[in-house]
């Protein structure tokens, strides 16, 4: 018997020959079976029972932050199975169907965590809508307070400003955006989480270019920055938390 730790975001490929005939239970953590194809399969929670023979499963890796522990019961070190983490025997139909899903034959117990796609999209596009009005109330109300300050929000010397529901709609808009690239990495990603924070940070700071270029009062310049800042603040830790939530 041995003890297999991951730190938060490692990866250990999984070989066969050490692999064979073993079982491994999940003692701390959260571990996610990373499929042949590259695709990231089932999250296994504490006191979760698998095997990987002949699964196709390639590699083991922890989506969280703080270290996870496997233990590994192989033929050497005795043939019995922890007795706090039977598994739940596999019949054949039950063996053909999981070797239909990407041949991830995973046995593992009820507190496994695992998580259908589409519900855990499901689950993000609910996290993203509510982020998304949020960030739209949010921003419309800075403007408003803005606008009562004595903010004009007149642009390019046109002469009109920009009205409050051009900030809303334009929120919403770029709102969806971010939703739509969540959905995207939780799909494709193997760490969604982290790729989704960097991109829309990025996103974030090439937005701000703008209001430089708009030929608007220094006044109306700084609000326009503090209003692109407010929807990120609301919609990317909405998002990078259902996406976490949801690989963890």
């Amino acid at each position: 018997m041995r003890t297999l730790a991951l730190r938060g975001g490692a990866r250990v490929a999984v070989v066969a020959a050490e692999w064979y005939d073993a079982f491994g239970v999940v003692t701390r953590g959260r571990v996610q079976l990373e499929l042949r194809d590259g695709e990231p399969g089932p999250v296994l929670g504490r006191d979760a029972g698998f095997w990987l023979r002949g699964t196709g499963v390639r590699a083991l890796r922890n989506p969280g932050r703080r270290t996870a522990t496997v233990r590994i019961v192989t033929p050497g070190s005795g043939r019995h199975l922890p007795l706090d983490t039977p598994p739940t025997p596999i019949t054949e139909e039950r063996r053909n169907d999981m070797n239909s899903m990407n041949d991830t034959g995973v046995a593992a117990g009820p507190a496994a965590g695992r998580t259908s796609h589409p519900r855990r999209l499901r689950g993000l596009a609910v996290t993203g809508l509510i982020a998304t009005l949020a960030a739209m109330v949010a921003t419309t109300l800075a403007a408003a307070l803005a606008q009562a300050v004595g903010v004009d929000f007149e642009v390019f010397d046109s002469g009109e400003s920009i009205p409050l529901s051009g900030f809303a709609v334009v929120t919403g808009f770029f709102s969806v955006v971010g939703v739509v690239i969540a959905v995207a990495l939780l799909r494709w990603s193997t760490r969604p989480a982290r790729r989704f924070v960097w991109t829309a940070v990025s996103l974030t700071v090439v937005s701000l270019v703008p209001p430089f270029l708009a030929g608007a009062a220094p006044a109306t310049t700084a609000a326009l920055l503090g209003l692109h800042l407010v929807p990120a603040a609301v919609v990317i830790p909405a998002l990078a938390w259902s996406l976490g939530s949801r690989t963890d």
